[in-house]
């Protein structure tokens, strides 16, 4: 096993889709800028997706995996397999419940969602139609977290990690068709483009279950123990998997309270920095659960300790340079992604603004989905919620006190501090219960990747006044000005990095050995 090998594959799949989300978002800012619509189809995009992240991806996942690993390796295939049918059973009809009661409550409910939302004005009522039609995407991300797990649980990662960029696609469809036809109203295409990407993202991880004969057809579950156990690990984990999704959504709770268009300044920064998050930290953290909790079951925590330190030490080759450049060079990423049509420099300076303050927060970001597998492959994820509890007061708490001084950037500052929070304390105490001590190579590493981070950050600092004329000029000169910085920012890393011991090309020899195996 390699755990390169697989965070390569994942991460390959995610840069896919969030380039095409990039396109996705590029779009939307140019259709419908930062105004009521675009305010109200975030909301509704972001519930369901919330709740998907929680609940379908987060939580079940983080219970799920482990144990349906533990039955492959304890019990075989096909008793693992009819746990999952069962365990599908139970995720599906649940969500579909839940979903048709939110659907019908929801004005109620988006007084709550949305306080700042006036009842009965316009981004209110646009909020809870277009949350009513995306919502049953849900319970399509459902089947398609549980069937991904069964995949990754095999380390066949590809499909799960595709399968995001058909809703990209889908809903790139609809803003091209929406450039051709403006007339239409551009929030309830794109709602109903969400509904059909998670049809087809389920359809498309159907056939490849199929396609590697690991059929799991929706049973009448039975509430045996292996189920029992599975809910006992994922009720507490709703708060533990999912602090980082919760207090976005509790951000654009507070963020509805400010002016029109805070939402979507937020929105449109999350998006930015949501890039090294998928590529780096969430394919560590898919890779690393199936292959810890393996390891675990085999009762030698060794290589389990090893694969963690490896994968803090991957993580943070990458994490730790983006950092340095999304907080120097915010202004001309958001300019370039995203001044185009409706969205106008003031929004982009805005924008560029909440990136900072986002930014600042990535290595924790980061480091929670690397430790979190720590505690889930163990199947405790009670320690994880209460950390999570803790981070998410937090992050309300610092929101609300930085909310007049700072407004919608003190949101994302307060997300940024309460995630260094949770990262800090699941290290702490991995470390007290013996589960995790760093190496002296880990030591090492680090330390040379951030001065490598820091002399990228001080070239580019030097550099910008030079790029400024071009980056203030048309969009093919402002699109060249940003290349030059990303790939010479990228060059200096990459020789830094080497000087000063974070990374050797030895490890490149190895990487590309590995690819050629594979």
């Amino acid at each position: 096993m390699s755990l390169i090998k697989f965070v390569a594959t994942v991460s390959g799949y995610t840069m896919i889709s969030r380039i095409l989300g990039f396109v996705r978002d590029i779009l939307i800012a140019s259709v419908m800028g930062a105004g009521p619509i675009s305010d109200a189809f975030f909301v509704a995009f972001r519930i369901p997706n919330m709740f998907r992240r929680l609940v379908a991806e987060g939580a079940f996942s983080a219970a799920f995996i482990p144990l349906f690993s533990r039955h492959l390796e304890e019990e075989g295939k096909e008793s693992a397999l009819n746990f999952a049918s069962h365990a599908l059973g139970f995720l599906t009809g649940f969500l579909f419940l839940f979903s048709i009661t939110f659907m019908i409550f929801m004005p109620v409910l988006m007084q709550f969602l949305a306080p700042g939302f006036e009842v009965e004005g316009q981004r209110y009522s646009l909020a809870v139609a277009y949350t009513r039609i995306t919502f049953p995407y849900l319970t399509a991300m459902a089947v398609v977290a549980l069937l991904g797990g069964v995949l990754n649980a095999f380390y066949k990662f590809s499909a799960m990690s595709a399968a995001p960029i058909l809703l990209n696609i889908i809903l790139i469809g609809c803003l091209l068709y929406l450039t051709a036809n403006v007339d239409l109203d551009a929030g309830y295409l794109l709602s109903w483009g969400v509904a059909a990407a998670g049809l087809a993202q389920a359809i498309y991880l159907v056939i490849a279950c199929k396609r590697e004969k690991l059929m799991v057809p929706i049973q009448v579950p039975r509430f045996t123990p292996k189920i029992k156990r599975l809910f006992q690990l994922m009720l507490p984990g709703l708060v533990g998997a999912g602090v980082l999704q919760i207090n976005i959504l509790v951000g654009t709770i507070i963020a509805s309270l400010l002016a029109t268009g805070s939402i979507s300044y937020l929105y449109y920064a999350d998006r930015v920095y949501q890039l090294p998050l998928g590529i780096i930290g969430i394919a560590v953290g898919t890779a690393l659960l199936p292959m810890l909790s393996r390891q675990l079951r085999s009762g030698d925590a060794g290589p389990a300790n090893e694969t963690l330190n490896r994968a803090v030490e991957l993580s943070m080759l990458f994490t730790l340079p983006a950092t340095a450049a999304l907080i120097v060079i915010a202004a001309p990423i958001v300019s370039v992604l995203f001044e185009h049509g409706e969205f106008g420099p003031a929004a982009s300076k805005t924008t560029a603004d909440a990136l900072v303050a986002f930014a600042s927060g990535l290595p924790a970001y980061v480091l929670t989905k690397v430790y979190a597998p720590g505690f889930f492959a163990r199947e405790d994820t009670r320690s994880p919620v209460i950390i999570g509890i803790v981070a998410m007061v937090t992050n309300i708490v610092l929101s609300l006190l930085l909310l007049e001084s700072l407004a919608h950037v003190g949101i994302a500052l307060a997300t940024s501090l309460s995630a260094w929070l949770n990262a800090s304390a699941l290290l702490i105490l991995l470390g007290m219960r013996g589960h995790y001590s760093a190496d002296k190579r880990l030591y090492r590493r680090v330390l040379g990747i951030i001065a490598a981070s820091l002399v990228m950050a001080a070239a580019l600092w030097a550099v910008l006044p030079i790029t400024a004329p071009y980056l203030q000029g048309d969009l093919l000169s402002r699109i060249t000005a940003l290349c030059f910085l990303i790939f010479g920012g990228g060059a200096v890393y990459g020789a830094s990095a080497l000087l000063f011991g974070a990374a050797k090309f030895s490890d490149l020899k190895s990487m590309l050995r590995r690819r050629k195996a594979a």
